[in-house]
């Protein structure tokens, strides 16, 4: 690394660290004032309120890291300006192109930073903090939440069941009706009143078994169908379940396996590469502090108009991802709608300013 990315990266940290502690202290305020009055109704002591807020943290870094990158580069960009020190660079032979790369690269770095941080820590944070919420502040355990009324298909069998238990893998009122191998006609129905999922499979209990080709009917005991299903991977069908507190990896295979059950995932596709194009808009937004410190504004103005941008970036992220889970647009279309705006009209900008000096 040369003596030029040594010096810029070591002011980019410092900035970071304070934007991000402030980002922190801010978020963390407006959570406290908005929930402390359940916390105090539930009764719970200072460790788990702590405990709480700590574990949200990671949250809300993985959230604020794009808009702290960008602050933290504005500002930064707006110093070197202020300081003469982009000039004499400029002097000394360091093209703007050359700035620009480094940050560029910088910012694809971040993005992958964020990306496995979010993914892990922030995910995990969401999971713990939701927990606590839901059990001791609502009293709602998530474990022993209760699906219903499911259908899906896997192989050559259509499943339906009325309700089953998450926690315990275990339902009741199950229909299973095997295709025939022409995929025309049914070869046999089978029901039961409770069943049991195992690892590799699911295991009906005492199931009566009809046979409509030849209209004759049976009775097992246990029927085991190699169903490889767990109950898990249909709460994220459910309206409350927030794809995000799944991690990228285990929403990626839940998605494979409800599309083989034939369901309708685009909402979880764009949830999915949501993910990636939120990592991502770190990148996006090193691309977008370049091309507002390329007008040569005051640190100020520069400030206020990244904020400005900000809020309009997230509001096509939103809109993006909203279109995507409607169908109006393809998943990835919509998930990356925002940074691929904001990226051309940055490139643009750069592709300019770079000619020109």
């Amino acid at each position: 690394m040369s003596i030029l990315s040594r010096y810029l990266l070591k002011q980019n940290l410092k900035l970071m660290v304070l934007c991000m502690l402030l980002g922190i202290v801010v978020y963390l305020l407006s959570d406290v004032f908005d929930r402390l009055d359940d916390f105090i109704e539930a009764g719970l002591g200072t460790g788990t309120v702590l405990k709480y807020f700590l574990a949200k943290i990671p949250l809300i870094l993985s959230q604020i890291l794009p808009a702290v990158f960008l602050i933290a580069l504005v500002v930064q960009m707006g110093l070197l300006e202020r300081s003469r020190e982009l000039l004499a660079l400029q002097t000394g032979g360091i093209s703007w192109a050359r700035m620009a790369i480094f940050f560029i690269v910088y910012g694809i770095l971040w993005s992958l930073l964020q990306l496995g941080f979010s993914q892990y820590f922030g995910v995990v944070g969401l999971q713990t903090s939701s927990r606590i919420w839901a059990e001791q502040v609502r009293s709602r355990t998530l474990e022993k939440d209760t699906i219903r009324d499911i259908w899906f298909r896997s192989g050559g069998y259509i499943i339906h069941f009325r309700q089953a238990s998450i926690s315990k893998q275990q339902g009741k009122d199950i229909q299973v009706y095997t295709m025939a191998d022409d995929r025309q006609s049914m070869s046999w129905i089978a029901s039961a009143g409770n069943f049991k999922v195992l690892s590799d499979q699911w295991v009906l209990e005492d199931a009566d078994i009809l046979a409509p080709g030849t209209f004759s009917s049976d009775n097992n005991n246990t029927l085991n169908l190699f169903i490889k299903h767990d109950l898990k991977t249909f709460t994220v069908l459910r309206p409350k379940t927030d794809p995000a507190q799944l991690p990228l990896w285990d929403l990626g295979r839940a998605i494979d396996s409800l599309k083989k059950s034939g369901s309708n995932v685009e909402g979880l596709l764009t949830a999915w590469h949501a993910k990636w194009s939120y990592a991502f808009s770190i990148l996006t937004m090193a691309l977008l502090a370049l091309a507002v410190s390329s007008f040569g504004l005051s640190i100020y103005l520069s400030i206020g108009t990244s904020l400005l941008a900000t809020f309009i970036f997230y509001g096509f992220y939103v809109i993006g991802n909203t279109m995507g889970q409607g169908g109006m647009v393809p998943p990835v279309i919509g998930a990356w709608m925002g940074n691929g705006l904001f990226i051309v009209g940055s490139l643009s900008r750069l592709v300019w300013v770079s000619s020109k000096r």
